[in-house]
Protein backbone atom coordinates (compact mmCIF):
# COMPACT_ATOMS: atom_id res chain seq x y z
CA UNK A 1 0.00 0.00 0.00
CA UNK A 2 2.53 2.28 1.13
CA UNK A 3 6.28 2.65 1.29
CA UNK A 4 8.21 4.38 4.67
CA UNK A 5 9.55 7.45 5.04
CA UNK A 6 13.15 5.46 5.64
CA UNK A 7 12.29 7.26 8.63
CA UNK A 8 13.98 4.34 11.10
CA UNK A 9 12.45 6.05 14.05
CA UNK A 10 9.62 4.18 14.31
CA UNK A 11 10.48 1.57 17.10
CA UNK A 12 11.80 3.72 19.12
CA UNK A 13 8.72 6.32 18.97
CA UNK A 14 7.07 2.99 20.20
CA UNK A 15 9.71 2.15 22.72
CA UNK A 16 8.64 6.08 23.90
CA UNK A 17 5.35 5.41 23.69
CA UNK A 18 4.84 2.18 25.38
CA UNK A 19 6.77 3.69 28.64
CA UNK A 20 4.46 5.89 29.09
CA UNK A 21 1.58 3.70 28.80
CA UNK A 22 3.26 1.32 31.32
CA UNK A 23 3.71 4.64 34.05
CA UNK A 24 0.45 6.18 32.93
CA UNK A 25 -0.52 6.36 36.61
CA UNK A 26 3.03 6.70 38.06
CA UNK A 27 4.30 10.72 37.41
CA UNK A 28 7.32 9.90 39.01
CA UNK A 29 8.50 7.26 37.25
CA UNK A 30 7.38 8.57 33.89
CA UNK A 31 9.23 11.76 34.55
CA UNK A 32 12.39 10.75 35.39
CA UNK A 33 12.37 7.64 32.96
CA UNK A 34 11.17 8.93 30.02
CA UNK A 35 13.42 9.91 27.43
CA UNK A 36 12.26 11.89 24.11
CA UNK A 37 12.74 9.90 20.80
CA UNK A 38 15.46 11.51 18.28
CA UNK A 39 15.10 10.10 15.04
CA UNK A 40 17.13 11.56 12.62
CA UNK A 41 14.47 10.89 9.65
CA UNK A 42 11.20 10.45 10.55
CA UNK A 43 7.26 10.71 8.97
CA UNK A 44 4.65 10.30 11.46
CA UNK A 45 2.31 9.47 8.42
CA UNK A 46 4.65 6.80 6.85
CA UNK A 47 6.78 5.56 9.75
CA UNK A 48 4.22 5.44 12.09
CA UNK A 49 0.19 5.62 11.10
CA UNK A 50 0.55 3.55 8.17
CA UNK A 51 2.31 0.60 10.53
CA UNK A 52 -0.49 1.06 12.86
CA UNK A 53 -3.13 0.42 10.20
CA UNK A 54 -1.98 -2.13 8.27
CA UNK A 55 -4.91 -5.04 8.63
CA UNK A 56 -6.37 -2.73 11.37
CA UNK A 57 -9.96 -2.46 10.58
CA UNK A 58 -10.72 -0.85 14.24
CA UNK A 59 -12.37 2.92 14.02
CA UNK A 60 -9.48 5.23 13.49
CA UNK A 61 -12.33 8.20 13.15
CA UNK A 62 -16.15 8.44 14.15
CA UNK A 63 -17.89 11.27 12.95
CA UNK A 64 -21.63 12.07 14.41
CA UNK A 65 -23.55 14.82 12.19
CA UNK A 66 -26.27 17.07 13.80
CA UNK A 67 -28.55 15.56 11.43
CA UNK A 68 -27.57 12.41 12.74
CA UNK A 69 -25.70 11.07 9.63
CA UNK A 70 -22.13 9.09 10.45
CA UNK A 71 -18.81 8.42 8.91
CA UNK A 72 -16.46 5.72 10.56
CA UNK A 73 -12.88 5.25 8.92
CA UNK A 74 -11.14 1.94 10.22
CA UNK A 75 -7.12 2.94 10.18
CA UNK A 76 -6.68 0.84 7.24
CA UNK A 77 -9.13 2.78 5.46
CA UNK A 78 -7.79 6.08 6.43
CA UNK A 79 -4.11 4.78 5.35
CA UNK A 80 -5.29 3.86 2.13
CA UNK A 81 -7.16 7.01 1.13
CA UNK A 82 -4.35 9.04 2.66
CA UNK A 83 -2.14 7.21 0.19
CA UNK A 84 -4.68 8.57 -2.72
CA UNK A 85 -4.64 11.95 -1.85
CA UNK A 86 -0.96 12.18 -1.77
CA UNK A 87 -1.02 10.62 -5.20
CA UNK A 88 -3.51 13.07 -6.35
CA UNK A 89 -2.40 16.25 -5.04
CA UNK A 90 1.51 14.98 -6.27
CA UNK A 91 0.18 14.73 -9.66
CA UNK A 92 -1.38 18.54 -9.16
CA UNK A 93 2.17 19.67 -8.24
CA UNK A 94 2.50 19.94 -4.56
CA UNK A 95 6.15 18.56 -3.63
CA UNK A 96 8.08 18.66 -0.74
CA UNK A 97 8.76 21.93 1.21
CA UNK A 98 5.48 23.34 -0.83
CA UNK A 99 3.03 25.24 1.76
CA UNK A 100 -0.82 24.18 1.96
CA UNK A 101 -3.39 26.16 3.68
CA UNK A 102 -6.10 23.55 4.56
CA UNK A 103 -9.30 25.39 5.93
CA UNK A 104 -12.09 22.44 5.86
CA UNK A 105 -13.96 21.30 9.03
CA UNK A 106 -14.30 18.43 10.76
CA UNK A 107 -14.87 16.26 8.00
CA UNK A 108 -12.98 13.16 6.30
CA UNK A 109 -11.16 15.12 4.23
CA UNK A 110 -9.44 17.08 6.77
CA UNK A 111 -7.74 13.76 7.94
CA UNK A 112 -6.97 12.68 4.72
CA UNK A 113 -4.96 15.56 3.48
CA UNK A 114 -3.24 16.19 6.84
CA UNK A 115 -1.97 12.66 6.27
CA UNK A 116 -1.26 13.06 2.64
CA UNK A 117 0.97 16.43 2.92
CA UNK A 118 3.23 14.54 5.55
CA UNK A 119 3.40 11.45 3.22
CA UNK A 120 4.53 14.56 0.52
CA UNK A 121 6.67 16.44 2.74
CA UNK A 122 4.52 18.91 2.26
CA UNK A 123 4.20 22.00 4.96
CA UNK A 124 0.09 22.76 5.99
CA UNK A 125 -1.25 25.83 7.25
CA UNK A 126 -4.00 25.13 9.19
CA UNK A 127 -6.82 27.42 8.85
CA UNK A 128 -10.41 27.84 10.38
CA UNK A 129 -13.38 27.94 8.22
CA UNK A 130 -14.03 31.03 10.28
CA UNK A 131 -11.37 33.20 8.59
CA UNK A 132 -12.35 35.76 6.09
CA UNK A 133 -10.40 37.22 3.54
CA UNK A 134 -8.52 39.35 5.66
CA UNK A 135 -6.84 36.67 7.55
CA UNK A 136 -6.55 34.51 4.81
CA UNK A 137 -4.61 37.09 2.29
CA UNK A 138 -2.21 37.40 6.08
CA UNK A 139 -1.62 33.30 5.66
CA UNK A 140 -1.07 33.41 1.77
CA UNK A 141 1.52 36.13 1.63
CA UNK A 142 3.46 35.48 5.07
CA UNK A 143 3.30 31.44 4.72
CA UNK A 144 3.91 31.49 1.03
CA UNK A 145 0.98 29.52 0.07
CA UNK A 146 1.35 27.52 -3.05
CA UNK A 147 -1.71 25.41 -2.58
CA UNK A 148 -5.33 25.45 -0.78
CA UNK A 149 -7.71 22.51 0.15
CA UNK A 150 -10.82 24.53 1.02
CA UNK A 151 -14.77 23.63 1.59
CA UNK A 152 -16.65 24.61 -1.18
CA UNK A 153 -19.34 26.67 0.62
CA UNK A 154 -15.53 28.99 1.98
CA UNK A 155 -14.02 29.78 -1.60
CA UNK A 156 -16.30 32.72 -2.42
CA UNK A 157 -13.64 34.33 0.45
CA UNK A 158 -10.70 33.99 -2.09
CA UNK A 159 -12.46 36.60 -4.54
CA UNK A 160 -9.64 39.16 -3.01
CA UNK A 161 -7.03 36.60 -2.10
CA UNK A 162 -4.77 37.29 -5.17
CA UNK A 163 -1.81 34.65 -5.85
CA UNK A 164 -0.52 31.67 -8.43
CA UNK A 165 -1.87 29.41 -5.90
CA UNK A 166 -3.85 25.53 -6.45
CA UNK A 167 -7.07 26.41 -5.47
CA UNK A 168 -8.95 22.93 -4.44
CA UNK A 169 -12.69 22.59 -3.46
CA UNK A 170 -13.94 19.86 -1.32
CA UNK A 171 -17.87 19.16 -1.47
CA UNK A 172 -21.12 21.40 -1.00
CA UNK A 173 -20.95 21.20 -5.26
CA UNK A 174 -17.25 21.36 -5.19
CA UNK A 175 -16.71 24.69 -7.69
CA UNK A 176 -20.66 25.30 -8.75
CA UNK A 177 -21.00 29.14 -8.84
CA UNK A 178 -17.57 29.64 -7.82
CA UNK A 179 -16.66 31.48 -10.99
CA UNK A 180 -16.55 34.95 -9.45
CA UNK A 181 -14.18 34.34 -6.73
CA UNK A 182 -11.97 32.31 -8.20
CA UNK A 183 -8.98 34.83 -8.49
CA UNK A 184 -6.04 33.80 -10.67
CA UNK A 185 -5.69 31.18 -12.58
CA UNK A 186 -4.23 27.54 -10.31
CA UNK A 187 -0.94 26.40 -9.94
CA UNK A 188 1.45 24.66 -11.66
CA UNK A 189 0.29 20.63 -12.51
CA UNK A 190 -3.75 21.54 -12.25
CA UNK A 191 -4.65 23.14 -15.77
CA UNK A 192 -5.56 19.52 -17.01
CA UNK A 193 -7.91 19.22 -13.87
CA UNK A 194 -8.82 22.48 -13.25
CA UNK A 195 -13.10 23.91 -14.04
CA UNK A 196 -14.04 27.07 -15.82
CA UNK A 197 -13.67 28.77 -12.99
CA UNK A 198 -10.05 27.66 -11.64
CA UNK A 199 -11.15 25.28 -8.88
CA UNK A 200 -9.95 21.64 -8.80
CA UNK A 201 -12.73 19.23 -7.21
CA UNK A 202 -11.31 17.05 -4.74
CA UNK A 203 -13.45 14.55 -6.35
CA UNK A 204 -10.70 13.36 -8.68
CA UNK A 205 -9.12 11.99 -5.72
CA UNK A 206 -10.56 8.46 -5.78
CA UNK A 207 -9.30 7.98 -9.79
CA UNK A 208 -5.31 7.96 -7.79
CA UNK A 209 -3.88 4.84 -6.85
CA UNK A 210 -3.90 3.28 -3.23
CA UNK A 211 -0.05 2.45 -3.57
CA UNK A 212 2.08 5.32 -2.35
CA UNK A 213 5.88 5.64 -2.59
CA UNK A 214 7.78 8.77 -0.78
CA UNK A 215 9.91 10.82 -3.18
CA UNK A 216 12.68 10.90 -0.70
CA UNK A 217 13.29 10.61 3.18
CA UNK A 218 11.79 13.33 5.57
CA UNK A 219 14.55 14.29 7.76
CA UNK A 220 13.07 14.84 11.78
CA UNK A 221 13.81 18.73 11.36
CA UNK A 222 12.01 19.63 7.79
CA UNK A 223 8.95 21.84 8.74
CA UNK A 224 5.80 20.23 9.05
CA UNK A 225 3.38 22.92 10.12
CA UNK A 226 2.73 26.62 10.23
CA UNK A 227 0.45 28.07 12.44
CA UNK A 228 -0.75 31.39 13.27
CA UNK A 229 -0.94 31.89 16.41
CA UNK A 230 -4.58 33.54 17.42
CA UNK A 231 -3.55 36.82 18.06
CA UNK A 232 -5.36 37.76 21.40
CA UNK A 233 -2.78 40.94 22.13
CA UNK A 234 -1.21 41.30 18.71
CA UNK A 235 -0.77 40.06 14.93
CA UNK A 236 -0.71 36.50 14.83
CA UNK A 237 3.00 35.14 14.98
CA UNK A 238 3.79 32.41 12.67
CA UNK A 239 4.75 29.27 14.47
CA UNK A 240 7.11 26.55 12.94
CA UNK A 241 6.61 22.67 13.99
CA UNK A 242 8.72 19.79 12.33
CA UNK A 243 7.96 15.74 12.22
CA UNK A 244 9.31 15.46 15.18
CA UNK A 245 8.25 18.46 17.03
CA UNK A 246 4.16 18.06 16.54
CA UNK A 247 4.09 14.27 16.00
CA UNK A 248 6.74 13.07 18.84
CA UNK A 249 6.43 16.09 21.23
CA UNK A 250 2.53 14.97 21.68
CA UNK A 251 3.23 11.69 23.48
CA UNK A 252 3.37 14.03 26.48
CA UNK A 253 -0.18 15.01 25.38
CA UNK A 254 -1.06 11.47 25.02
CA UNK A 255 0.30 11.02 28.53
CA UNK A 256 -1.56 14.21 30.05
CA UNK A 257 -4.85 12.59 29.03
CA UNK A 258 -3.84 9.10 29.85
CA UNK A 259 -5.00 8.16 26.73
CA UNK A 260 -5.26 4.40 26.04
CA UNK A 261 -5.21 1.85 22.68
CA UNK A 262 -8.88 1.41 21.73
CA UNK A 263 -10.33 4.64 23.77
CA UNK A 264 -12.51 7.07 22.06
CA UNK A 265 -12.05 10.65 22.50
CA UNK A 266 -13.93 13.36 22.14
CA UNK A 267 -11.98 16.79 21.78
CA UNK A 268 -13.68 19.60 21.19
CA UNK A 269 -11.46 22.01 19.12
CA UNK A 270 -12.27 24.20 16.07
CA UNK A 271 -10.24 22.85 12.98
CA UNK A 272 -7.47 25.40 12.53
CA UNK A 273 -6.02 25.84 16.02
CA UNK A 274 -3.13 24.21 17.55
CA UNK A 275 -5.37 21.81 19.85
CA UNK A 276 -6.61 20.29 16.98
CA UNK A 277 -3.74 18.80 16.28
CA UNK A 278 -2.99 17.77 19.84
CA UNK A 279 -6.08 16.00 20.63
CA UNK A 280 -7.70 15.12 17.25
CA UNK A 281 -4.88 13.56 15.32
CA UNK A 282 -1.30 13.47 16.93
CA UNK A 283 -2.31 12.48 21.11
CA UNK A 284 -5.02 9.80 19.92
CA UNK A 285 -3.25 8.02 16.56
CA UNK A 286 -0.42 8.08 19.32
CA UNK A 287 -1.66 5.84 21.70
CA UNK A 288 -4.07 4.05 18.82
CA UNK A 289 -7.66 5.62 20.38
CA UNK A 290 -10.11 6.20 18.00
CA UNK A 291 -10.99 10.23 17.63
CA UNK A 292 -14.73 10.80 18.29
CA UNK A 293 -16.20 14.20 16.61
CA UNK A 294 -19.70 15.50 16.98
CA UNK A 295 -20.46 18.23 14.68
CA UNK A 296 -22.85 21.03 15.78
CA UNK A 297 -24.13 24.26 14.79
CA UNK A 298 -25.39 25.60 17.90
CA UNK A 299 -23.80 23.90 20.99
CA UNK A 300 -26.47 21.53 22.30
CA UNK A 301 -25.25 20.35 26.35
CA UNK A 302 -27.93 17.37 26.21
CA UNK A 303 -27.24 16.00 22.70
CA UNK A 304 -23.55 16.07 23.14
CA UNK A 305 -23.76 14.03 26.13
CA UNK A 306 -26.57 11.70 24.43
CA UNK A 307 -23.90 11.13 22.00
CA UNK A 308 -21.12 10.79 23.98
CA UNK A 309 -22.96 7.83 25.59
CA UNK A 310 -23.86 6.11 22.30
CA UNK A 311 -20.59 6.94 20.74
CA UNK A 312 -18.94 4.59 24.35
CA UNK A 313 -16.70 8.15 24.88
CA UNK A 314 -13.60 7.28 27.34
CA UNK A 315 -11.97 10.24 27.68
CA UNK A 316 -13.13 14.21 26.74
CA UNK A 317 -11.11 16.76 26.22
CA UNK A 318 -12.81 20.62 26.28
CA UNK A 319 -12.07 24.04 26.38
CA UNK A 320 -13.09 26.15 29.71
CA UNK A 321 -15.86 27.76 27.40
CA UNK A 322 -17.38 24.65 26.85
CA UNK A 323 -17.07 23.18 30.40
CA UNK A 324 -18.66 26.34 31.58
CA UNK A 325 -21.58 25.95 29.31
CA UNK A 326 -22.01 22.21 30.01
CA UNK A 327 -22.37 22.93 33.57
CA UNK A 328 -25.27 25.22 32.91
CA UNK A 329 -27.19 21.75 32.15
CA UNK A 330 -28.09 18.65 34.13
CA UNK A 331 -24.86 16.84 34.06
CA UNK A 332 -26.49 13.60 35.22
CA UNK A 333 -27.90 13.21 31.54
CA UNK A 334 -24.88 11.51 31.09
CA UNK A 335 -25.44 7.95 31.99
CA UNK A 336 -21.37 6.46 31.46
CA UNK A 337 -19.16 9.61 32.38
CA UNK A 338 -15.63 9.09 30.58
CA UNK A 339 -12.85 7.90 32.20
CA UNK A 340 -10.46 11.04 31.80
CA UNK A 341 -11.88 14.29 31.74
CA UNK A 342 -9.13 17.09 30.80
CA UNK A 343 -9.30 21.12 29.84
CA UNK A 344 -6.87 23.40 27.93
CA UNK A 345 -6.81 26.78 26.61
CA UNK A 346 -7.10 29.08 29.42
CA UNK A 347 -7.02 28.08 33.21
CA UNK A 348 -10.46 26.29 34.74
CA UNK A 349 -12.22 27.73 36.97
CA UNK A 350 -12.26 25.73 40.49
CA UNK A 351 -16.21 25.77 40.57
CA UNK A 352 -16.31 24.29 37.40
CA UNK A 353 -13.88 21.06 38.54
CA UNK A 354 -16.15 20.67 41.86
CA UNK A 355 -19.26 20.38 39.70
CA UNK A 356 -18.34 17.59 37.43
CA UNK A 357 -16.97 15.91 40.25
CA UNK A 358 -19.60 15.73 42.12
CA UNK A 359 -21.95 15.02 38.94
CA UNK A 360 -19.80 12.78 37.02
CA UNK A 361 -17.39 11.43 39.90
CA UNK A 362 -14.62 12.46 37.60
CA UNK A 363 -11.89 15.43 38.38
CA UNK A 364 -11.18 17.22 35.28
CA UNK A 365 -6.92 17.51 35.08
CA UNK A 366 -5.62 20.91 33.54
CA UNK A 367 -2.83 21.14 31.33
CA UNK A 368 -0.34 23.99 30.44
CA UNK A 369 1.04 24.28 26.73
CA UNK A 370 0.65 26.60 23.63
CA UNK A 371 0.78 26.62 19.98
CA UNK A 372 4.18 26.73 20.68
CA UNK A 373 5.02 23.75 22.26
CA UNK A 374 3.25 20.23 23.65
CA UNK A 375 1.65 20.01 27.42
CA UNK A 376 4.53 21.85 29.35
CA UNK A 377 2.89 21.27 32.84
CA UNK A 378 -0.46 19.41 33.46
CA UNK A 379 -2.19 17.65 36.35
CA UNK A 380 -2.04 13.95 35.02
CA UNK A 381 -3.75 10.31 35.78
CA UNK A 382 -3.47 9.31 39.27
CA UNK A 383 -2.11 12.06 41.07
CA UNK A 384 -2.89 14.39 43.64
CA UNK A 385 -4.55 17.31 42.69
CA UNK A 386 -4.24 20.47 44.52
CA UNK A 387 -6.93 23.10 44.33
CA UNK A 388 -6.20 25.84 41.54
CA UNK A 389 -2.75 24.09 40.90
CA UNK A 390 -2.18 22.75 36.96
CA UNK A 391 0.17 20.21 38.18
CA UNK A 392 3.57 19.64 37.51
CA UNK A 393 6.08 19.47 34.41
CA UNK A 394 5.06 16.54 31.69
CA UNK A 395 8.04 14.08 31.03
CA UNK A 396 10.42 15.55 28.54
CA UNK A 397 9.95 19.41 29.86
CA UNK A 398 12.37 21.08 32.30
CA UNK A 399 9.99 23.98 33.60
CA UNK A 400 11.99 27.15 35.57
CA UNK A 401 9.89 29.95 36.40
CA UNK A 402 12.15 33.17 35.56
CA UNK A 403 12.88 36.02 38.15
CA UNK A 404 10.53 38.97 36.75
CA UNK A 405 13.87 41.72 37.86
CA UNK A 406 16.80 39.51 37.01
CA UNK A 407 15.48 36.93 34.70
CA UNK A 408 17.63 34.00 36.65
CA UNK A 409 15.74 30.86 36.94
CA UNK A 410 14.82 29.25 40.41
CA UNK A 411 11.77 32.11 41.37
CA UNK A 412 8.94 31.61 43.39
CA UNK A 413 6.89 32.86 41.46
CA UNK A 414 7.92 34.64 37.78
CA UNK A 415 7.77 34.05 33.70
CA UNK A 416 6.80 30.27 32.93
CA UNK A 417 9.99 29.04 30.75
CA UNK A 418 11.15 25.53 29.35
CA UNK A 419 15.40 25.10 29.96
CA UNK A 420 16.63 24.76 26.72
CA UNK A 421 19.59 22.27 27.80
CA UNK A 422 16.92 19.60 27.99
CA UNK A 423 16.56 19.64 24.30
CA UNK A 424 12.56 19.17 24.50
CA UNK A 425 11.64 17.90 21.38
CA UNK A 426 7.67 18.65 21.91
CA UNK A 427 8.92 22.73 20.89
CA UNK A 428 8.56 24.97 17.80
CA UNK A 429 12.01 25.51 15.75
CA UNK A 430 11.00 29.44 16.30
CA UNK A 431 8.64 32.03 14.64
CA UNK A 432 9.01 31.91 10.97
CA UNK A 433 10.82 34.66 9.53
CA UNK A 434 10.25 36.80 12.34
CA UNK A 435 14.27 35.81 13.98
CA UNK A 436 14.65 38.44 16.27
CA UNK A 437 11.15 37.50 17.73
CA UNK A 438 12.52 33.73 18.14
CA UNK A 439 16.15 35.19 19.76
CA UNK A 440 13.66 37.01 22.29
CA UNK A 441 11.97 33.96 23.03
CA UNK A 442 15.02 31.78 23.37
CA UNK A 443 17.29 33.85 25.08
CA UNK A 444 19.86 32.79 27.45
CA UNK A 445 18.77 29.21 27.31
CA UNK A 446 14.86 29.38 28.27
CA UNK A 447 11.75 29.33 26.37
CA UNK A 448 9.64 32.04 27.46
CA UNK A 449 6.34 31.73 27.66
CA UNK A 450 5.08 34.82 28.37
CA UNK A 451 2.75 33.31 30.81
CA UNK A 452 3.31 33.89 34.76
CA UNK A 453 2.95 30.89 37.86
CA UNK A 454 4.07 30.18 41.21
CA UNK A 455 5.74 26.91 42.52
CA UNK A 456 5.08 24.95 45.34
CA UNK A 457 7.63 23.75 47.47
CA UNK A 458 6.43 19.87 46.53
CA UNK A 459 6.82 21.15 42.71
CA UNK A 460 3.28 21.72 41.53
CA UNK A 461 2.61 25.15 39.20
CA UNK A 462 -0.01 26.94 40.02
CA UNK A 463 -1.01 29.66 36.88
CA UNK A 464 -1.07 33.42 37.93
CA UNK A 465 -2.05 34.92 34.42
CA UNK A 466 -0.17 36.17 30.87
CA UNK A 467 2.85 38.46 31.80
CA UNK A 468 1.06 41.61 30.20
CA UNK A 469 -1.99 40.54 31.76
CA UNK A 470 -0.85 41.34 35.54
CA UNK A 471 -1.65 44.54 36.51
CA UNK A 472 -0.62 46.53 39.85
CA UNK A 473 -3.68 48.16 41.64
CA UNK A 474 -2.21 50.29 44.75
CA UNK A 475 1.16 49.05 44.39
CA UNK A 476 -0.95 44.94 45.03
CA UNK A 477 -0.04 42.75 42.36
CA UNK A 478 -3.76 41.46 40.66
CA UNK A 479 -4.03 38.01 38.85
CA UNK A 480 -7.31 38.80 36.72
CA UNK A 481 -8.10 34.64 37.05
CA UNK A 482 -8.02 34.94 40.45
CA UNK A 483 -11.03 37.46 40.17
CA UNK A 484 -12.59 35.88 37.46
CA UNK A 485 -12.29 32.03 39.70
CA UNK A 486 -14.10 34.23 42.51
CA UNK A 487 -16.97 36.04 40.79
CA UNK A 488 -17.19 32.34 38.88
CA UNK A 489 -18.36 31.03 42.31
CA UNK A 490 -21.79 33.13 41.88
CA UNK A 491 -24.90 31.66 40.67
CA UNK A 492 -25.51 34.67 38.34
CA UNK A 493 -21.99 34.34 36.50
CA UNK A 494 -21.62 32.49 33.38
CA UNK A 495 -17.85 34.12 32.08
CA UNK A 496 -16.04 37.15 33.01
CA UNK A 497 -13.02 38.87 31.97
CA UNK A 498 -11.24 40.77 34.66
CA UNK A 499 -8.82 44.11 33.69
CA UNK A 500 -7.52 47.06 34.99
CA UNK A 501 -9.36 50.22 34.87
CA UNK A 502 -7.79 53.53 35.36
CA UNK A 503 -8.42 54.77 39.12
CA UNK A 504 -6.88 58.44 40.04
CA UNK A 505 -5.76 57.50 43.51
CA UNK A 506 -4.73 53.52 43.09
CA UNK A 507 -3.52 54.14 39.48
CA UNK A 508 -5.81 51.44 38.23
CA UNK A 509 -8.73 48.46 39.67
CA UNK A 510 -10.33 45.80 39.13
CA UNK A 511 -13.03 45.98 36.30
CA UNK A 512 -15.14 43.16 35.73
CA UNK A 513 -16.52 42.16 32.44
CA UNK A 514 -19.65 39.92 32.66
CA UNK A 515 -21.74 37.68 30.53
CA UNK A 516 -24.57 36.51 32.83
CA UNK A 517 -26.04 32.74 33.50
CA UNK A 518 -29.45 32.35 32.33
CA UNK A 519 -32.03 33.93 34.55
CA UNK A 520 -30.14 36.60 35.16
CA UNK A 521 -30.71 40.40 33.64
CA UNK A 522 -28.04 43.25 33.77
CA UNK A 523 -29.11 46.17 35.74
CA UNK A 524 -28.07 47.89 38.87
CA UNK A 525 -29.97 45.01 41.05
CA UNK A 526 -27.68 42.07 39.43
CA UNK A 527 -24.38 44.44 39.57
CA UNK A 528 -25.11 44.90 43.45
CA UNK A 529 -25.58 41.43 43.66
CA UNK A 530 -21.64 40.98 42.46
CA UNK A 531 -20.36 43.51 44.44
CA UNK A 532 -21.67 42.00 47.37
CA UNK A 533 -20.57 38.97 46.11
CA UNK A 534 -16.82 39.96 45.69
CA UNK A 535 -16.52 42.14 48.94
CA UNK A 536 -17.29 38.85 50.71
CA UNK A 537 -14.86 36.33 48.70
CA UNK A 538 -11.86 38.99 48.03
CA UNK A 539 -9.85 40.21 50.22
CA UNK A 540 -10.28 44.56 50.01
CA UNK A 541 -7.24 45.11 47.82
CA UNK A 542 -8.56 42.31 45.30
CA UNK A 543 -12.40 43.24 45.12
CA UNK A 544 -14.10 44.29 41.93
CA UNK A 545 -14.45 48.22 41.60
CA UNK A 546 -16.32 48.56 38.10
CA UNK A 547 -18.44 46.07 36.64
CA UNK A 548 -20.06 46.25 33.41
CA UNK A 549 -22.26 43.47 31.24
CA UNK A 550 -21.88 42.28 28.08
CA UNK A 551 -20.49 39.92 25.49
CA UNK A 552 -16.55 39.26 25.86
CA UNK A 553 -14.82 39.67 22.47
CA UNK A 554 -13.02 36.33 21.51
CA UNK A 555 -10.53 35.28 19.03
CA UNK A 556 -12.04 32.59 16.36
CA UNK A 557 -10.12 30.05 18.48
CA UNK A 558 -12.59 31.09 21.57
CA UNK A 559 -9.79 32.68 23.68
CA UNK A 560 -10.89 36.25 25.58
CA UNK A 561 -9.66 39.39 23.83
CA UNK A 562 -8.04 41.03 26.28
CA UNK A 563 -6.85 43.88 24.84
CA UNK A 564 -10.02 45.00 23.38
CA UNK A 565 -11.22 44.98 27.03
CA UNK A 566 -8.65 46.75 28.20
CA UNK A 567 -8.77 49.43 25.07
CA UNK A 568 -13.12 49.69 25.68
CA UNK A 569 -11.83 50.58 29.80
CA UNK A 570 -9.02 53.21 28.82
CA UNK A 571 -12.06 54.65 26.74
CA UNK A 572 -14.42 54.49 29.93
CA UNK A 573 -17.90 53.73 29.63
CA UNK A 574 -21.24 54.87 30.46
CA UNK A 575 -22.39 51.62 30.70
CA UNK A 576 -20.42 50.18 33.85
CA UNK A 577 -20.94 50.25 37.50
CA UNK A 578 -19.23 51.38 40.17
CA UNK A 579 -18.99 49.77 43.46
CA UNK A 580 -19.02 52.99 45.46
CA UNK A 581 -22.38 53.62 44.11
CA UNK A 582 -23.50 50.87 45.94
CA UNK A 583 -22.76 51.54 49.74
Amino acid sequence: MTATGAGGGTAEFRAARDFLLRHRADYRAAYEGFAWPRPAHFNWALDWFDAIADGNDRTALHIVEEDGEETRLSFAELARRSARAANWLRGLGVGAGDRIVVMLGNQAELWEVALAAMKLRAVVIPATPLLGAADLRDRIERGRARHVVVRGEDIAKFADVPGEYTRIVVGAGDAQGAGAGAGAGAGAGAASAEGADGWISYDGVDTAPADFTPDGPTRADDPLMLYFTSGTTARPKLVEHTHVSYPVGHLATMYWIGLRPGDVHLNISSPGWAKHAWSNLFAPWNAEATVFIHNYTRFDAGRLMREMDRAGVTSFCAPPTVWRMLIQADLTQLRTPPREVVAAGEPLNPEVIEQVRRDWGVTIRDGFGQTETAVQVANTPGQELRPGSMGRPTPGFVVALLDPVTGAPGAEEGEIALDLSAHPVGLMTGYHGDPERTAEAMADGYYRTGDIGARSADGYLTYVGRSDDVFKASDYKISPFELESALLEHEAVAEAAVVPAPDPVRLAVPKAYVVLAEGYQPGPDTAKLLFEHSRAVLAPYKRVRRLEFGVLPKTVSGKIRRIELREATAEGSGAEYREEDFR
